[in-house]
């Protein structure tokens, strides 16, 4: 639930109410019954840095799991063939 700040016009106080985004605004301040507005305040989440997670984090020279190009899949499929071709060879010595 998000935190609002609120400002009474009779008594100057700020206060924050934990309200659903759903819930209308208050009008009056329970204290001194003076009329309120909700001010803007700087959210808690903040980001650092230089990028997000791709650019900060990444590993060097792969761009992820759907990295691979087409040269090395099928290149893949052949290195198969030859290692079970080997392995075949070896297993006649």
């Amino acid at each position: 639930m998000p935190l609002y700040e609120y400002k009474c016009d009779k008594c100057n106080e700020v206060f924050e109410v934990m309200q659903k985004f759903s819930d209308a605004p208050l009008e009056t301040h329970d204290k001194c019954g003076g009329t309120v507005r909700r001010l803007l305040s700087v959210p808690a989440l903040q980001f650092k840095g230089t990028g997000w997670y791709v650019t900060d984090y990444g590993r060097s020279g792969s761009s992820g799991s759907n990295g691979k190009s087409r040269e090395t899949k099928s290149s893949d499929s052949g290195s198969k063939a030859e290692s079970t071709a080997k392995s075949g060879d070896a297993a006649k010595s």
